[in-house]
């Protein structure tokens, strides 16, 4: 065990739905929303791309 070990409790990098916010401070939780906006907007980006790619098969199946 290094000198510089913190028996402090770590903060996660990434958010989990769920967790205690109490412990986080204003810039920790603009942080977190920015990251769960950019999340959702990859997420949105990937169900437009899959809704395309459906619709291109379905074309090519239809007479």
């Amino acid at each position: 065990m290094s000198i510089f070990d913190d028996d402090r409790p770590q903060k996660p990098s990434a958010h989990e739905i769920g967790s205690d916010l109490s412990l986080l401070s204003v810039d920790e939780l603009n942080n977190r929303i920015a990251l769960l906006k950019s999340e959702i907007t990859r997420l949105e980006e990937e169900v437009a791309t899959k809704a395309s790619g459906r619709k291109a098969a379905e074309g090519l199946f239809r007479f």
